[in-house]
């Protein structure tokens, strides 16, 4: 099997298990992709929200999902977002096509979009 290069995105847990059981189908961030659509995102599950641009810890991949939009986040998304309320000026990345890693991988979660290489079947 040969090591593959993935975009990243590290989710806090246990919502990147949520977002691999299509339970969170929204993901809210300050922040917008710069191009759409993202194929084949790796969703990195992290216990501790990273704040700084050089933090970073261990993680594991649980899911690939693609994202093809990007919308404001609405007040009446909380459900899907998994979140106990709303805020204003959030973006809403719409997952799509989730696809889980049945046996979940150690890797870097860190901020912001970054690369890992894994293998993965």
């Amino acid at each position: 099997m040969a090591k593959r290069q993935f975009l990243a995105l590290s989710i806090v847990a246990p919502n990147g298990i949520r977002i691999a059981e299509g339970i969170k189908t929204l993901e809210v961030r300050s922040w917008a992709l710069a191009q759409l659509p993202v194929k084949d995102l790796l969703i990195v599950e992290n216990q501790n929200y990273l704040v700084k641009d050089t933090d970073e810890e261990e993680g594991i991949a649980v899911a690939l999902v693609d994202v093809d939009s990007i919308h404001a986040w609405r007040n009446n998304e909380i459900e899907s977002v998994c979140a106990t309320a709303w805020d204003e000026g959030y973006f809403a990345w719409v997952l799509s096509n989730v696809r889980p890693i049945r046996q979940p991988l150690k890797t870097l979660a860190k901020r912001k979009i970054y690369q890992v290489e894994l293998d993965l079947p």
